[in-house]
């Protein structure tokens, strides 16, 4: 078992959840094992089999390392943005989120930000840039063990300076 009960994972457009518990169901005529989520942003419950998670993309939250390398991503000045269509955006920037990559998120969030700066965002990346920006929130104040606001104000320090 890779989570126990009381563990926080993260859930691929979802975000941070927690493990409630381990539940034994018949599926089939065999018996298998579920780990039973609740997601912490909207309290919404989750089961996903022990031997399935490498394919819904269920994973531990990120350690230290891995904070200051999303950091590092936000922080990037050089970046090109897609210009093409909003909608064809909208997409690529939707399948980065749901691949549930720490990483992927924050390019994301800092993409957005990048093209606010230059132009008016659709309301559909406006939504995707506050949903990016939460499940970035809601993972990087667990792994700093920091108030979520506090790691908002620091997300905005670092927007307001590209």
């Amino acid at each position: 078992m890779l989570f126990k009960v009381g563990d926080n994972a993260v859930y691929p457009s979802h975000g941070v959840a927690v493990i409630k518990k381990i539940d034994e169901r018949e599926v089939g005529g065999k018996k298998k094992k579920f780990y039973v989520l609740q997601v912490l942003e909207n309290e919404m419950t989750i089961m996903v089999p022990t031997d399935n998670i490498q394919s819904v993309g269920l994973r531990p939250i990120i350690g230290k390392k891995e904070v200051l390398n999303v950091y590092k991503i936000l922080k990037r000045k050089d970046v090109k943005v897609d210009n093409t269509t909003w909608n064809r955006r909208y997409r690529e920037y939707m399948e980065k989120i749901r691949t549930g990559s720490v990483y992927e998120i924050a390019e994301v969030l800092r993409n957005l930000y990048v093209l606010k700066v230059n132009k008016d965002l659709s309301f559909g990346e406006r939504k995707m840039l506050d949903s990016a920006k939460q499940l970035l929130i809601k993972e990087l104040s667990i792994a700093k063990a920091e108030d979520e606001n506090m790691i908002e104000a620091e997300l905005n320090a670092i927007f307001e300076a590209h």
